[in-house]
């Protein structure tokens, strides 16, 4: 009987580790040198970028970072939400940045040790050790799940935040890791121009290049390791070439920066900006900080 347990448990964990961001193709084992050389056009097609909406709100010298249960409000997440230090002495609408976890932070979120799982990546860890710093102030959500991201319930979620904060609709945007990387491909996937989103960074996930219509008017600035054995790079590089290949007028051009020598992990780098001027340099160059990247943009 212990045999058959330990053999049906070694299913389970196939079936789980299978559900986790896990898409390396052996077909496609590649070398920097074999990456496709690709000009990068790093010339701006975009609208000059409007901040007036945002450059006169209120600094944000030290906000607060605050953990919801799951269970505990209306939303189909348990979440941290961080506030700007101005946000509960004014009526400004801010602009949202939402962060979706990885494979390796899973959980329901219905305790706090549970939840503080989402506290050790993105926007949300430079929170917490005190290093975030953007250019205008934002609300940071970071949700946790115990499955893998469902467009479905991101969408749900976003519109949860819409009603419960004091959001700028115009600036919204999603980011996210591996299973995150996934999740912020498929949000898109699922619902183009209907998504709540003005702007994505996906980091080492994967999109279906088959629908990369749904990006005619979703800004994206895609990164990934070159050597990533556990999420492909093709993953991104295929991706971003389908939105670029559109047979449309779009307004602006997507970007994507790979990493040479570096694996699956190059979302830290990414996030808290050590990345920049690592890029291959084939692709875009990583030369400014990804939150001043989202604020040029809204959703028209």
């Amino acid at each position: 009987m212990k045999y058959l347990t330990f053999y049906i448990t070694c299913i389970g964990l196939t079936f789980i580790f299978s559900l986790n961001a896990c898409d390396k193709d052996s077909s496609k084992t590649i070398e920097e040198g074999e990456l496709p050389a690709e000009k990068p056009n790093n010339e701006n097609k975009d609208k000059i970028a409007d901040y007036s909406d945002i450059e006169s709100l209120p600094a944000d010298t030290s906000g607060e970072q605050i953990a919801y249960l799951k269970g505990t409000t209306a939303a189909n997440y348990g979440y941290y939400a961080y506030t700007p230090s101005a946000y509960h002495h004014g009526t400004e609408e801010y602009p949202l940045i939402i962060s979706l976890h990885g494979a390796g932070k899973r959980g329901d979120g219905t305790n706090l040790d549970d939840l503080k799982k989402v506290l050790w990546l993105g926007p949300s860890n430079l929170i917490k050790k005190g290093e975030w710093n953007p250019t205008y102030p934002a609300i940071v959500v970071a949700p946790i799940t115990s499955t893998n991201w469902d467009a479905k319930k991101v969408h749900a979620f976003i519109q949860y935040l819409k009603d419960t904060y004091r959001v700028n609709e115009q600036r919204i945007y999603l980011t996210g890791n591996s299973m995150g990387g996934f999740g912020t491909w498929s949000y898109i996937l699922e619902y183009g121009n209907n998504a709540h989103v003005a702007a994505i960074i996906p980091i080492c996930g994967k999109g279906n290049p088959d629908l990369a219509s749904q990006f005619t008017n979703i800004h994206v600035w895609a990164f990934h390791g070159v050597e990533d054995n556990t999420v492909d790079v093709y993953g991104s590089i295929d991706m971003v070439k389908a939105i670029k290949e559109l047979d449309v007028d779009i307004t602006y051009t997507p970007k994507l920066t790979l990493y040479p020598n570096v694996g699956h992990d190059c979302w830290t780098m990414t996030y808290n900006g050590s990345g920049m001027g690592q890029g291959n340099p084939n692709f875009d160059a990583f030369d400014m900080s990804i939150y001043d990247w989202l604020f040029r943009y809204k959703k028209e």
